[in-house]
């Protein structure tokens, strides 16, 4: 048996940071540097979010551009990573009996290349995306996760992709210099300690953090990445946070690393 890869919840935030280098897209970069080298990698992304389990099953997926008033060189930008059948096959067994769909035509969205074209420019690792079920509640969420565990002792690198605090009605557009939101510091500084504290389920439990996880979640959709990676933890996994940083007020781009 090989070395167990760690687990990673990424903030993404804006997908400019694809064509930027900053200090979020020098931290990837270092990352995908200081780690094992995958065989593959699942990537649960806050930008598929749908109501149903699904995974994408193309040898080619596509670089999917799905958002709008960008520059056009990021419409321009291709990560031509190659996919994996077979990992697509191994997640849609671990995650029996759920239905999970085996989606042929989806590429990989920006929540997946964004961060991904930093740690592995070369796009040479296969890489398959898995859905969000927006149906479902958080525990369900990391209940995957934990199905999800032996796929890391197969040189499997699982990244969740979102935001732990993700509030855009907040986000100081265009503005580098605004201080971060009090309730966006309260709410990242809980989970942060309650991850060192090995709590996750507390954090399963976001909602009853009141007025904080209100503003700072105020849909699931980029927090619910992160407990899926809480619940790939093993014993003896130990937490860091290789990237941090609050941007416009309201946008965490904290990293979070398991084991």
């Amino acid at each position: 048996m090989g070395k167990i890869m760690p687990a990673l919840f990424l903030g993404h935030g804006n997908p400019m940071n694809a064509l930027q280098s900053n200090k979020y897209s020098e931290g990837w970069r270092q990352l995908g540097v200081s780690l094992p080298r995958p065989k593959a990698i699942l990537s649960v992304s806050a930008h598929w979010y749908v109501d149903e389990t699904a995974v994408t099953g193309s040898s080619s997926p596509e670089t999917i551009h799905d958002f709008y008033g960008f520059p056009r060189e990021l419409f321009e930008f291709s990560w031509p990573a190659p996919g994996s059948p077979e990992l697509a096959g191994r997640v849609r067994t671990q995650l029996l009996p759920l239905n999970v769909r085996l989606d042929q035509q989806r590429g990989l969205d920006h929540g997946t290349w964004s961060v991904l074209c930093h740690m592995y420019p070369a796009a040479d690792i296969p890489v398959v995306q898995l859905s969000i079920d927006e149906t479902k509640g958080p525990d369900f969420h990391y209940e995957m996760g934990r199905l999800l565990q032996p796929l890391r002792d197969e040189g499997v690198l699982i990244v969740g992709s979102g935001n732990i605090v993700h509030n855009l009605r907040a986000y100081a557009w265009g503005d580098d210099q605004v201080q971060p939101f009090d309730w966006a510091v309260r709410f990242e500084s809980a989970a942060r300690k309650l991850m060192l504290e090995g709590r996750d389920r507390d954090l399963v439990d976001y909602r009853s953090f009141g007025e904080d996880a209100r503003l700072s979640v105020p849909s699931p959709d980029h927090f619910l990445p992160l407990l899926y990676v809480l619940g790939l933890r093993m014993d003896g996994d130990k937490v860091s946070f290789p990237v941090e940083g609050i941007e416009g007020g309201s946008l965490s781009m904290l990293s979070v690393r398991i084991g």
